[in-house]
């Protein structure tokens, strides 16, 4: 089954210095129909302008990964991580017991556009940590890379739930494909340009889509594009 969400449904929030599009509830933004999917509960396209950003909030028992598309965005947290996530980089930061942090657009001129993305742990009350790895162009061009994964298998971030986040980026023409197991559903969330997805399915960046019950993601593109795969156990 293949279920689309159209970026220009989700929700939105406009502050002037964040704007902001919710693939599933989030904030004052509130869709019965769009809770999640699976441990998979937040997809923020966040844009915030020069040397605005988020002052110190907290968070627990919840997986947060960024994953920038440009600009920079600089991080800073309540246990020592002080960074800047560039586009390329994956950020994981598990809050378990409680965390502190702000971020904000590091740069006084450009706009940093990301995507923010909340996991739900397997387990709750796990020490806060933070990790950062970069991923060049090269190693997703044409194919799935891993940046994501419950073990951190081939140089992926690790994720506190059993969770397989793939990036790829593809020009017009090429195209990968993911074999998903019975007990696995699929998350796809396009990013940048345009796809096609199973050759019947034209995706633009924005546009999400629940695949359940399907054993087979064929992706191409018909633009220059940029996507996220998520592949998670079912419930």
């Amino acid at each position: 089954m293949i279920s689309i969400r159209k970026a220009d449904d989700r929700g939105l929030t406009d502050l002037g210095w964040l704007f902001s599009r919710h693939t599933f509830s989030f904030g004052h933004y509130h869709d019965p129909q769009f809770l999640g999917f699976g441990s998979l509960v937040v997809i923020n396209e966040d844009k915030v302008q020069p040397a605005k950003g988020f002052g110190t909030h907290s968070h627990r028992d919840m997986e947060i990964i960024s994953y920038v598309l440009s600009g920079a965005l600089e991080h800073k947290d309540s246990i020592g991580t002080g960074s800047v996530i560039h586009p390329g980089d994956v950020q994981r930061m598990s809050a378990g017991t409680g965390i502190s942090h702000s971020e904000f657009n590091a740069s006084d001129r450009d706009v940093v556009h990301f995507l923010q993305i909340w996991v739900l742990p397997e387990q709750k009350n796990l020490p806060p940590s933070y990790e950062q790895k970069s991923f060049s162009a090269a190693e997703k061009r044409g194919r799935l890379k891993l940046v994501g994964s419950r073990d951190g298998r081939d140089g992926s971030v690790t994720i506190h739930q059993d969770v397989n986040l793939f990036a790829s980026l593809l020009e017009p023409g090429d195209g990968v494909s993911y074999q998903l197991q019975d007990d696995r559903m699929a998350w796809l969330q396009v990013a940048r340009g345009q796809v096609t997805l199973n050759g019947h399915y034209s995706l633009a960046a924005g546009d999400g889509v629940a695949i359940t019950e399907e054993n087979k993601i064929e992706v191409v593109g018909t633009q220059s594009s940029e996507f996220l795969l998520f592949d998670l156990v079912r419930p």
